[in-house]
This record gives structure tokens, sequence and C-alpha cells, in this order.
């Protein structure tokens, strides 16, 4: 099978990223660092009127998110939980306060369709958008290391539905309405929600000495364990989210055909970016350690069709990082491993990891 039919499915980046290094030392401009946020996402106010408009949606359903909303930031629940909360609304009844239940849970009513089994509150309680909010959130909130969870798995923690991966396809819309009532505008592009990661021992890569798919003729003894080809900047990358998350041998976690929610292949370095958003993890624009760099195809003189992913190894305070990675130098030292000082403005976004519940 050649690399080229093996990268429209999304096994991995088979084009080596020659010009990266070649471009890298006209780009790598010591502009100030961006701050930081402070935390990850405070908590939000919510504006809502008449004129309000959210294409899609009724005013009785704004309305209903904003209750949910204003029962976040009485809690002082922040801007994340918030969306979570809206999300699991608009999984459940579609932002509707519903008197029905059904086959699963009959007796399911209210927004988040709570059961009358007195964990929420009475009838009167669970058919109040803000008491039903609220009830909700006190139990997000009992949840350990929610904030860090993806979207859909936190909110599984406290709705404990069958499948815990069915409210991740309301995460966009949950994004957009938060963002459209918020007194204040934010994005998550723009939020550092993430945790330090491990910067590794160097050149720790468990296959430095694999062949790449040109050596051995893209057959499928190029491809790792992780379903990358062997000595890529994404294969590399993998390792290092493996690693970091507690799984540093066979079967390791995460693989590029389990990585997304979704069933797609995590794939080239072109879609790592959109791999992240459908996960639900966070990313954004300062570098921490042990975070994916991730260069859109041509940025910062990445390959210009699959772009390319790095790992920061270390942060400094003039306003650049330290990057390790493979695959990031041209022939004949391209397929090795590779650090390099980069300004903090170059990458196109930093993909960052969160901590998972149930790391072994």
């Amino acid at each position: 099978m050649k690399p080229s039919k093996m990268l429209s499915r999304g096994a991995a980046i088979a084009a080596p990223v020659v010009l990266l290094g070649l471009v890298f030392s006209m780009l790598l401009l010591l502009g100030p660092a961006k701050p930081a946020a402070a935390d990850c996402g405070p908590a939000i106010s919510v504006s809502v009127d008449a004129n309000t408009k959210v294409a899609g949606y009724s005013q009785e359903q704004l309305k209903n998110a904003a209750s949910i909303m204003g029962a976040g930031k009485a809690l002082n629940l922040s801007v994340n939980g918030q969306m979570i909360a809206v999300m699991v609304a608009l999984g459940e009844s579609g932002l509707r306060v519903l008197d029905t239940g059904d086959t699963a849970g009959p007796d399911s009513r209210g927004l988040f369709q709570q059961r009358g089994n007195g964990a929420w509150g009475s009838y009167e309680d669970r058919m109040n958008p803000t008491t039903s909010a609220t009830n909700f959130m006190k139990a997000l909130q009992g949840v350990a290391g929610w904030e860090l969870l993806e979207p859909t798995i936190a909110a599984n923690k406290v709705q404990r539905n069958a499948d815990p991966y069915h409210y991740q396809k309301y995460w966009p819309e949950a994004v957009k309405i938060v963002q459209a009532l918020s007194t204040s505008k934010f994005s998550l592009q723009g939020s550092e929600c993430g945790i330090p990661g491990q910067s590794g021992a160097g050149n720790d890569y468990p296959w430095k000495d694999s062949p790449t798919w040109m050596q051995a003729g893209a057959t499928s003894a190029s491809t790792s364990p992780l379903g990358m080809y062997y000595r890529e900047c994404v294969d590399f990358a993998l390792w290092r989210v493996n690693q970091q998350m507690g799984s540093t041998s066979a079967p390791f976690r995460f693989l590029n055909s389990n990585f997304r929610p979704d069933g797609q292949g995590l794939g080239s370095a072109l879609t790592w970016k959109a791999g992240w958003d459908a996960k639900g993890w966070p990313t954004g624009r300062a570098p921490k350690v042990g975070a994916v760099v991730w260069y859109a195809p041509g940025a910062g003189g990445a390959d210009p069709n699959f772009g390319h992913v790095g790992v920061v190894k270390e942060v400094k305070d003039n306003g650049t990082y330290v990057e390790e990675g493979y695959n990031g130098n041209p022939a004949p030292d391209d397929h090795n491993y590779y650090t390099r000082t980069v300004s903090n403005t170059v990458p196109s976004a930093f993909l960052y990891l969160p901590v998972q519940e149930e790391t072994k």
C-alpha cells in the first residue's frame, strides 16, 4: 500500500517535513510572550433579552440556557462548567423543560431529565430550570478533577448514561450558545486550560532505530504499535501523549485508531488540531511543558500539505520555548530526534493534555 493511500485514511504523516528545519532559522523572532490565562475559565455572567438571537434556537431555549448559566455564576462555576451543563441540557431535552420521560427513565423530568429517585429534589425542583441546573452543577463539582476531563466524560460522571460519549456532539453548540449569551466574550482557542506535562528524558522514543516507511517500503512493518509510521513527527508526539498519561508500554492507551471518540483516525499532523477538538481536549496559544505543538500546513516552514507536530520540552522567560520531536530537519538528518528554540508566536496552536480520571 502506498504511503499516500494510507494517508488518505489518516494513518500517519508520510511526507518528510524537510522545509521545517530550512525555514525555522528565519522565523525565530524573539517577540514578547503572550500572557497565559490565569485559570481555566473564570465564572462568567449571562445577558439575554428579547433581542438576543442564536441561530436555530428559540427564546424559550435561550432563556433556559441563561438560567443554567445564571445558576453556574451563583455557584462561581467556571465557563467550562457552564458549557458542560448547557451541553447536557441540549443532549437530554434540547434545552426544553420536558414533562415526560423516556424508556430508560419514565420518571425523568426537566432540562436534565433528572430521575424521581430523591437525588434531584422534588418534581417541582426538577421542572425548575434554575434549581435543576444548580443540582446538576453541584453534582458536577463533586466529581474529582472534573474540569480536566473531557466534557462528555465529566457529564457522564454525573448523568451515568450508558454511552459516555453521548454528549460529545452537543459540545460545539453549547460553546456557541454560552459565547452568545455571555456578558464577557471568551474563546476556547485562547483559554489556557492545560496541565504541565513531563518533558521526558530527551530522545527516549522507543523505536528510534526502527525503519522509516521509505526504508521499509511502506509495509506494515513500518508502522509502530501506535499506528503511525516509525520516526515520524506524529509517532513521537503520540508516544509523548501516552507517556504523560501513564501508558508507557503495550497495549498503549492512545492509538491512531482509537484517539478520537467519533471513530476517525487521529491521522497526519494536518488533522491533530481537529482531533483535539473532537475529543474535547483544550488548546491554546501559550506553551506548556508537555503540550503538543501544532503547525498548520506551511506554518513556521512546516510541510505545506501535512503540517508538523512537536512537543514542548521547556518554556523560557524571553518569549521562546524549546521544542522536541522527530522528522523536523532536512535530509540527511530527517526522521531523527531534534530540539530547537522557537518563538511562542510561530506555531498555530498548542494542544494540551488533560488529567484523566482513570490513569493507571
